[in-house]
């Protein structure tokens, strides 16, 4: 099967409708949620309960499925995304919500913000799902923490390459890691670029910006090959997810790791 083309960023024009449903719904993202929510809960909790309405940048926010729940709290939140059709699916949630008001949605990649923002800052920055989607995947933090007020935050999630790697292990998938061939099939939702957390952290030190948690999302789930067994318990599933997300060596094995950052 073709590869994807890791020489350029990826556009979901063609998968935004299997992300709705692969990666945001379902167990898979109830888990995430939660994970999101907890960090969230313990490190900047005005965002969730809305004590003041903030600005919120979602860079490559896709359908908002984050963001647009903090819109609806009361916050100011600006989405852009490369994609035109993952903004038809964001700009439909915005309308049936009623949050024209609240929401901004800009067709452009997150490297070309600056042609549509007057130098705005925010509050929190949101980046999720998007660096291992990118050639360049380096060059984005520098890029995102212009856009942070300084005491604002940075939520980061990226997928991980240690995760992929120990999923093949388990699916006996031994040339794929000898040959260290982990970017996905054309139309995979297997990224380009996975990361390594050593690599992304080494990134994040670079910049004014203080690492106050790391969370591994899906830590076991995942690698419970047994799609009904996956699904038999999931309330205990999501409780255990949470209590071992951020002990190791369980974290290191999420498939995406939850970076929260609070800027210098």
């Amino acid at each position: 099967m073709a590869k994807q083309n890791a020489s350029q960023d990826r556009n979901f024009d063609d998968l935004a409708g299997r992300f709705k449903k692969n990666i945001y719904g379902g167990l898979k993202g109830a888990v995430r949620l939660a994970v999101l929510q907890r960090d969230f809960s313990e490190y900047i909790p005005h965002v969730l309960t809305a004590e003041t309405s903030l600005r919120i940048l979602d860079a490559g926010g896709g359908q908002g499925q984050f963001s647009l729940a903090l819109a609806k709290a009361g916050h100011r939140v600006v989405v852009c995304d490369i994609s035109a059709e993952m903004l038809k699916l964001a700009r439909e949630q915005v309308e049936d919500a009623g949050l024209q008001q609240q929401v901004t949605l800009i067709h452009c990649a997150i490297q070309d913000l600056g042609a549509h923002l007057d130098d705005d800052q925010f509050d929190l920055v949101l980046c999720h799902a998007v660096m291992e989607w990118m050639a360049e995947p380096q060059s984005l933090l520098p890029h995102l923490c212009q856009y942070i007020k300084p005491g604002g935050w940075l939520s980061l999630t990226y997928y991980n390459r240690h995760g992929l790697i120990f999923k093949n292990l388990l699916r006996t998938n031994f040339k794929k890691i000898i040959a260290q061939d982990f970017g996905g099939a054309k139309g995979s939702l297997t990224p380009i670029n996975p990361l390594e957390p050593q690599q992304v952290d080494a990134w994040l030190a670079e910049l004014p910006l203080t690492v106050v948690t790391r969370s591994g999302i899906r830590v076991f789930h995942d690698y419970i090959l047994d799609g009904q067994q996956r699904e038999r318990s999931p309330e205990e599933l999501v409780a255990l997810e949470l209590a071992l997300s951020r002990q190791e060596p369980y974290r290191s094995l999420g498939r995406y790791i939850h970076v929260m950052g609070k800027k210098d």
